[in-house]
């Protein structure tokens, strides 16, 4: 008998040896069969292409409307779209629990990880990009109540100075009359807010009018690179991912401008010492800086270096992108519909005129005295989310039921924001832009519209930094609003969108007059 599997082991390597060539294309076509009629996912709809290569979908990226080819998918094929051989684009909010839940054991994809920087030779995985559910929830108890509404309150008369620099320079463009790019301003405007929170001091962006350090190129740059080689994350350790490059080219972190910009900004305040350790002393202030470097002169085991750096260096890279893109939207949103936005400039000069508003507002003064503008501002982030692609997780090993069928595990599956918040079916006339939804539905309307409004994610993975950017626009929304009348320059142009794992928008070129 073992006569016989040897001679038969031996007749099949001289086969494949003579063969070879025939054998991986074989190989290569069983492999293609297997990933188009993969059991489980075979009878899910989709483009037909998307059901053999994983192409399709990096092709649909690249074009940066992604979100609006998901709108149009789930209208055509129902709740469920396989968009990859292994991805399905799931558009039910009922499955909101299920996929992102605490206990679902749902966990992030390798697109994440592509999304963290490199320092000290070896990526560093922050709260965003970690796969690792134990390690995130770890880290989140360590910084989790810097993120807090209470502490960042404290840090409001910092954020009032951002406030009366960016009027003070506006100024400068409405006295003029010129043309100025008011999405650009803002952009700088929730940069400095980041700068103030994380280290107490702007980070000049107001001051200089532009781009300090190459920051904003910077993100950008990663952002392009993440969207494009998230569709294909086994080429990362190939491309920007490959461990060698840290050691062959040590230059290599100097790249990142994020990351030199926060060492710069922590060397301001204090210095990372030769052992690597980080040294600040507690002079009381309530920026994150300080606030974890207090932490770790208590306990360095709850709080190193490493996690400080990391974590100051997320806020610098994520802080940023997606306030601007709120901003952008509430108020591109009301200069196309004047009506809206007479009501909301109706709403604070009333409040202005009974002493309810000081100068600048306040975020309790906006939260309980502008109904109407804070419903501005939730509508203009459902009409338009900042993350546009699919919020991936990996279906446990078990597999699960998903909108009622069987998923197998392994099956890459997610919600993208803008398939959930342009819903038919839970949005009323969801391609306009009409505040009052969010104040005069019925409990049971709102409690549906709350359900699929996911503009900060869900679950435990929900962005730590939401209170940062709801307390921006909570002020300087309706502080822009009463101090200027905001004109396209051009009435009839349109804004132009750009979808790179955030939506970007450009071209929102206004013409501010003094009120």
């Amino acid at each position: 008998m073992p006569n016989f599997e040897q001679s038969t082991a031996a007749a099949v390597l001289t086969f494949v040896k003579s063969h070879f060539v025939q054998c991986l294309l074989a190989l290569f076509v069983l492999s293609v069969l297997y990933s188009r009629y993969r059991p489980g996912l075979a009878g899910i709809p989709g483009p037909t292409l998307a059901k053999w290569t994983k192409l399709w979908r990096l092709h649909d990226v690249y074009k940066c409307q992604s979100h609006q080819t998901a709108i149009r998918l789930h209208q055509k094929h129902g709740p469920l779209v396989r968009i990859a051989p292994n991805v399905i684009s799931v558009g039910d909010p009922k499955e909101i629990k299920t996929i992102y839940g605490l206990t679902g054991g749902y966990t992030k994809s390798a697109f994440y990880p592509i999304q963290s920087i490199s320092w000290q030779k070896k990526p560093q995985m922050n709260l965003f990009s970690t796969r690792d559910p134990v390690y995130h929830r770890e880290q989140k108890k360590k910084v989790a109540g810097a993120y807090s509404l209470t502490s960042l309150l404290e840090s409001e008369a910092a954020v009032d100075s951002c406030t009366q620099l960016l009027t003070s320079r506006l100024d400068e463009w409405a006295a003029t009359g010129k043309p100025v790019d008011l999405g650009e301003w803002l952009q700088y405007y929730a940069f400095d807010v980041v700068g103030e929170v994380t280290f107490a001091k702007k980070l000049g962006f107001l001051n200089m009018g532009g781009d300090v350090d190459g920051m904003m190129t910077t993100i950008s740059g990663i952002l392009d690179y993440a969207s494009l080689c998230g569709q294909v994350p086994e080429m990362h350790p190939f491309l920007l991912g490959n461990p060698l490059f840290p050691i062959l080219l040590p230059a290599m972190e100097t790249w990142n401008a994020v990351l030199t910009f926060t060492l710069k900004a922590i060397n301001s305040r204090t210095s990372i010492k030769r052992n690597g350790e980080l040294e600040l002393t507690d002079g009381g202030e309530k920026d994150m800086l300080s606030r974890w470097a207090a932490t770790k002169n208590k306990d360095p085991l709850k709080m190193g270096t490493r996690d400080i750096v990391v974590h100051l260096s997320t806020n610098v890279f994520a802080g940023s992108d997606t306030t601007a893109i709120a901003l952008r939207a509430a108020i591109y949103f009301l200069i196309k519909n004047p009506d809206k936005m007479r009501k909301t400039v109706d709403e604070i000069d009333a409040a202005d005129k009974e002493g309810k508003l000081s100068h600048p507002i306040s975020y309790k003064e906006s939260i309980t005295h502008l109904p109407y503008t804070g419903a501005v501002l939730k509508e203009a982030m459902r009409l338009h989310p900042s993350v546009g692609l699919l919020m991936e997780r990996h279906v446990p090993p078990q597999g699960a039921e998903i909108c009622g069928k069987y998923i197998p595990g392994g099956t890459i599956v997610g919600i993208n924001p803008w398939v959930l918040q342009h819903d038919p079916n839970v949005y009323d006339d969801p391609e306009s832009f009409i505040p009052e939804r969010w104040l005069t539905s019925d409990a049971e309307k709102l409690v549906q519209m709350e359900a699929s409004f996911i503009a900060f994610g869900a679950g435990s993975r929900t962005c730590v930094g939401k209170n940062i950017s709801l307390m921006e626009m909570a002020k300087i929304v309706p502080q822009l609003l009463r101090r200027y009348s905001i004109e396209l320059a051009d009435p009839k142009s349109e804004w132009k969108t750009s979808n790179r794992w955030f939506v970007q928008q450009s071209g929102l070129v206004c013409v501010l007059r003094e009120r």
